[in-house]
């Protein structure tokens, strides 16, 4: 591919310059392979952001025509643009031109680290360096920092990932360029599943509710489910279900807000009882509803083994 480097379109219409006014925020992500840049997406993109990995400069110009079109719903996006585009990542400093005479707001994130940091965690994935394929890790991160150079005069933040955990970049970046009216909330899932079939695989939390009465071995409430009120009045009935809550509310309180200041996007809450049918989807229901009042979750239920066909069962 030959040519100059695209330039992108100047705005020559009313409509086009609204358009534009419609994309609020475009973020560069930029820097050192090995430096971070993966998990700064992921900030944007949890944020509600739309996100591109290894976005080559020139394609900017395309997505951003592709967003001021008309009908276009984008209103911050965010991309990565490094090395790994090659010949053409020298067009970046042309294309920050063109989005600096387009009007367009627009923010650039760099992110560097040590050489001993960044040959660490190529050590650790054992990941070839893309400025040098074939040879010493060392040598690829040289070269590279002789290519980027140029490109830290022009952040609007430089963050040097050395010694900092993932969680502190993440909340670095939110801070810094995220308004806190539009953090992402905490998206909590509370799923009710039976034992017999299996733990699901993604839970972060699982509790066992077996110790509570089995609404299976009682004629009338073995066909019906834990949304339906006789269960949950039966599952109650002993006063251990209030014991349970008055133990577990206070503690997913406590780690419900923890959780958020650590840059978590989503918490997967598993609740297990024999068969996943009656006991567990009367108190995921409920842990549900009562989270649903809070501000600063989005809150999803799911009942993986409801619907199953029920087969007798010997457990409690």
């Amino acid at each position: 591919m030959t040519g100059p480097p695209a330039t992108l379109r100047r705005v020559s219409s009313p409509e086009a310059a609204s358009a534009v006014s419609r994309l609020e925020d475009l973020v560069v992500i930029t820097g050192y392979s090995g430096a971070g840049k993966s998990t700064a997406m992921n900030v944007f993109e949890d944020a509600g952001y739309f996100c591109v990995d290894n976005l080559p400069p020139e394609m900017i110009r395309a997505l951003v025509e592709l967003f001021v079109h008309e009908g276009s719903k984008v209103e911050r996006a965010a991309v990565v643009s490094d090395v790994r585009g090659g010949e053409f990542f020298d067009a970046l400093s042309a294309v920050l031109d063109d989005l600096e005479a387009l009007g367009l707001t627009h923010h650039v994130l760099f992110l560097e680290a040590d050489e001993d940091t960044l040959l660490n965690r190529y050590k650790e994935t054992r990941r070839r360096h893309p400025l040098s394929p074939q040879g010493a890790v060392a040598q690829g991160i040289a070269a590279e920092r002789a290519a980027l150079e140029a490109f830290k005069d022009r952040a609007d933040l430089i963050v040097d990932t050395t010694g900092i955990s993932a969680a502190t970049l993440r909340r670095r970046i939110a801070e810094e360029f995220l308004p806190r009216q539009s953090h992402a909330k905490l998206a909590v899932t509370f799923t009710s599943f039976g034992h017999k079939h299996g733990p699901p695989r993604d839970a972060d939390i699982a509790f066992d509710v077996r110790f509570l009465p089995n609404p299976h071995w009682v004629e009338g409430l073995r066909p019906l489910t834990g949304f339906d009120a006789p269960v949950v009045e039966h599952v109650g009935r002993e006063g251990k279900l209030e014991a349970f809550y008055a133990h577990l509310h206070p503690l997913l309180d406590f780690l419900v807000p923890e959780y958020i200041a650590e840059g978590k996007a989503h918490l997967a809450v598993a609740i297990g009882c024999t068969g996943g049918r009656h006991r567990s989807v009367a108190i995921a229901e409920a842990l549900g509803a009562r989270y649903r009042e809070r501000d600063d979750v989005e809150v999803e239920v799911v009942h993986r083994d409801v619907g199953r066909v029920q087969i007798p069962s010997r457990g409690i």
